[in-house]
């Protein structure tokens, strides 16, 4: 199946375009509308986005993997961000990190983002969630958990089933 962005969206895109002096300009634009409808940015919206800025697919692909805040996986309906900045860290966010990936079936030894196979859930470590007094701190969707510990994590879960 070829991959299809809706004419609406297309037609925002393409007016997005002439708001710069060249069209590569407006690549993170692109993948930010792209990620915010699709829910990621799959290989196919990057050699859709080469494809319509006159780039190369390896010029948009460099700034998919090098903006962390872009998706090449579709994301959990429950996403755990697992905060590993210092405070955290010293706090035992690497350990809460890996109590979320086994009780969840995931490989704790992995880096980066890790879905669960039935889409329930992400989990993921961030950067910073600027609640550093309450460390280790979980931001669960859009609810931060402060001074979390395992039974917060099987309460997440449960709650996410």
């Amino acid at each position: 199946m070829a991959f299809s962005v809706p004419a609406g969206l297309e037609a925002e895109l393409e007016a997005l375009v002439a708001r710069y002096p060249q069209k590569r300009s407006a690549s993170l634009m692109f993948l930010h509308a792209l990620q915010e409808h699709f829910g990621f940015v799959s290989n196919e919206a990057v050699e859709w986005t080469a494809a319509r800025l006159g780039l190369q697919p390896i010029n948009v692909l460099e700034l998919v993997t090098f903006y962390p805040m872009f998706r090449q996986e579709k994301l959990g309906r429950t996403q755990v961000k697992v905060c590993r900045t210092l405070s955290c860290a010293l706090a035992g966010a690497s350990e809460l990190r890996a109590q979320f990936c086994t009780r969840l079936g995931l490989d704790a030894g992995r880096h980066g983002p890790q879905t669960t196979p039935d889409g329930k859930f992400t989990v993921e470590f961030v950067e910073c969630l600027a609640d550093c007094g309450n460390a280790p701190v979980v931001m669960v969707n859009d609810d931060l958990i402060g001074k979390c510990s395992g039974a917060d994590c099987d309460r997440v879960i449960a709650k996410g089933q």
